[in-house]
């Protein structure tokens, strides 16, 4: 039998093992230590919470500071000193400040807008599809999943398409950043890099507005004071960070296990309303964010027992509250035709004041993606089922996604 203390070590040190499948590791810390104190590579005693409903609650608790420069020690520690410039958004931060920033951004990032989308989106799809090769393996990553949402939100945002590219491979450093001297170098120099750059097109468009995300932005910023200018600096930057990574990763997780649960794929396939509901499923079973950013205990707070100590880091587990039995029946079975309001309570994209303000837009990329890429390819196969998933080895379990997906996308007849 495993004991607590394999899983513990697993979860802190983030093990290849853990990485390429965490799920048994969490199911044994939800019955084991459900709020589990940790010490990650990081150095910074963290308490790891993993059952659903304990995870909902943290969510939305105002003791969990999201406020991470009130922990600044160690936030420094963890992220160093270049993060804090790009890192004065509504994520990290509390009301009243989070309210002020959280309402001027929604003021423009419209369900409308996201809507308006859609044709434009449809028409990405069908393009970069078109690029693909069909009959010899083409990994998905590199080729549909990761160019469709950065496309779309750097139009979004109103990023030039000949910078989109270099905006692109700086986001991906930091998102890749581990603890090594050589890495946080890396880091630093991208973020330094990344709002270097958001400031000199901010600047542009001050001069010459557009119909984008970020005009507008830039004018509701100079024209009522709603954002300082590194607030608007450090939104832009959250926009495009959040608004491609998890998407990307979303999709290539939604195409790997739909090819692998061929019964799940033809249930689409054949009724095609059930894509949105597909989407929701798939964002419980394994969904690109594993775990929400980090929050701290303002006060002592007690949950499941366990009482987190004033300035202990919390980590949430979304993964493991997605697939906690007490909440969801037969939760390591993906099931398409689960019913809507059990689909729906998933915690893939938050819960509280800091839910995932670009849901609706990772929705809507995420179907018409998937729709486009099973309708125009409806034979389309792992390169090589037999191959164990070649999932991504981070630090710190933010991001879950694969590393490479090759398929051939309209495999020969035999």
């Amino acid at each position: 039998m495993t004991t607590l203390e394999d899983p513990v070590a697993a979860a802190e040190r983030c093990t290849p093992e853990f990485r390429r499948n965490p799920h048994p590791v969490y199911a044994n810390l939800r019955d084991a230590a459900p709020v589990c104190p940790m010490r990650p590579p990081h150095g910074i005693d963290t308490y790891l919470i993993t059952r659903y409903e304990d995870a909902r609650a943290a969510l939305s608790d105002q003791r969990l500071s999201k406020d991470m420069y009130g922990a600044m020690d160690a936030y420094r520690r963890i992220f160093g000193d270049a993060s804090v410039a790009l890192d004065d958004h509504m994520l990290n931060s509390d009301p009243p400040k989070h309210t002020r920033l959280r309402k001027l951004v929604n003021s423009e990032f419209t369900p409308r807008r996201v809507e308006s989308l859609r044709p434009r989106i449809q028409n990405i799809v069908e393009t970069l599809l078109d690029a693909c090769p069909t009959r010899e393996p083409v990994d998905l990553l590199p080729a549909f999943a990761f160019p469709l949402p950065i496309t779309v939100i750097c139009e979004l945002l109103g990023v030039p398409k000949g910078e989109r590219s270099q905006v692109q491979l700086w986001s991906t450093t930091v998102a890749q950043t581990g603890f090594s001297k050589e890495s946080k170098q890396a880091q630093q120099k991208a973020e330094e890099s990344l709002h270097a750059y958001f400031a000199d097109l901010i600047a542009r468009k001050r001069g010459n507005p557009g119909d984008d995300l970020l005009s507008a932005l830039t004018t509701a910023r100079d024209n009522d004071g709603g954002l300082t200018e590194n607030e608007l600096i450090s939104s832009a930057f959250l926009l495009m960070f959040a608004g491609h990574k998890t998407t990307a990763y979303l999709i290539g997780n939604a195409v790997y296990h739909l090819l692998s649960q061929p019964a799940q794929l033809r249930a689409v396939q054949e009724n095609p309303e059930l894509m949105g509901r597909a989407v929701e499923e798939l964002v419980r079973y394994d969904g690109s964010v594993e775990s929400a950013t980090f929050r701290f205990a303002t006060e002592d707070v007690e949950i499941a027992g366990t009482v987190i100590p004033k300035g202990a880091l919390v980590q949430i587990a979304l993964t493991s509250a997605n697939r906690d039995p007490l909440k969801f029946d037969s939760p390591d079975r993906f099931d398409v035709t689960r019913p809507e309001n059990v689909q729906s309570a998933h915690l893939g994209f938050g819960h509280g004041i800091h839910y995932c303000l670009g849901a609706p837009l990772a929705r809507l990329e995420m179907q018409l993606a998937l729709t486009g890429l099973f309708s125009r390819f409806p034979r389309m196969a792992l390169a090589d089922p037999a191959r164990e998933a070649p999932w991504m080895e981070v630090p710190f379990p933010a991001f879950r996604g694969l590393a490479e997906l090759p398929v051939v996308l309209d495999p020969a007849v035999p």
